[in-house]
């Protein structure tokens, strides 16, 4: 009975022997362990290589967009600025037209002057040699014609004998308005401000009413009074929603707005 019990203990410690020994060295080889870290770190730094490659790739498509939308709305802006300038140019030399054809009617029936001379000239050459304060229709156009000429300071100081003569008159309400233009393209942005208000003030049924406030806008974000660009700027859509101008207010408010102020 002993042996058998003995034979029994020996038989059960050989297996357990022999079962350490087929499980020990592949859980404890130290080579396989150091490979399997390895592998492990590699994977790791394999996945965060990858994420930041993404990260990156996806703030440089964003910046890529953002430069694409501002260069969008900056063509968008220079292309309103230029058909609104044409179509200033456009109602510039059409007013001109329409009161050359007005004083070549009003000569021809009036007839010719003692003596021919006054036949003899014609309305251009009258309003480019100038004429007294006292007739305002010839002041107003000598100063319209230094304006088509580029004779900026000439025609501020003709649109201002115009309104100092006649600050009532029917012809007061364009030469404000050309004055505010002479002003602004020479770039006397407070004065061209002043010249616009007053016609979006004393004269908002007029037709230039609308362009005054528009430009009364532009003028405000040119001495970056950009509170005061928009609130003029929104009024203008407001006030004339159906405009050319109010589309053009619209356009310089998203950029006002894009500026951050």
């Amino acid at each position: 009975m002993h042996h058998n019990v003995f034979v029994s203990a020996g038989t059960v410690l050989s297996v357990l022997l022999l079962a350490g020994c087929s499980l020990t060295p592949a859980a404890e080889d130290p080579v396989q362990v150091r490979l399997t870290d390895l592998d492990a770190r590699v994977a790791k730094i394999e996945r965060i290589i990858a994420n930041q490659s993404l990260v990156e790739l996806s703030q440089r498509v964003e910046a890529l967009e953002a430069q694409a939308r501002d260069l969008r709305g900056r063509a968008d802006v220079q292309e309103n600025a230029v058909a609104a300038t044409q179509k200033q140019q456009r109602d510039l030399y059409q007013d001109l037209d329409r009161r050359l054809a007005a004083l070549e009617s009003g000569v021809v029936a009036s007839g010719p002057a003692a003596g021919g001379t006054a036949a003899a000239e014609s309305p251009s050459s009258a309003a480019a040699a100038g004429a007294a304060p006292a007739d305002p229709q010839r002041a107003y156009d000598s100063a319209f014609a230094a304006l088509k000429d580029a004779r900026y300071p000439d025609a501020i100081a003709g649109f201002r004998s115009v309104l100092e003569g006649d600050p009532d008159g029917a012809l007061a309400p364009n030469a404000q308005y050309w004055l505010g233009e002479a002003c602004y393209v020479t770039r006397d942005y407070e004065n061209a401000a002043a010249a616009f208000d007053s016609v979006v003030r004393r004269w908002p049924g007029s037709a230039k009413a609308p362009g005054a406030m528009l430009k009364l806008g532009y003028s405000q974000y040119e001495l970056k009074r950009f509170d005061a660009a928009k609130q003029s700027l929104a009024q203008l859509v407001a006030r004339y929603p159906d405009t050319e101008a109010a589309k053009l207010a619209q356009e310089r408010m998203k950029r006002i707005i894009a500026e951050g102020h």
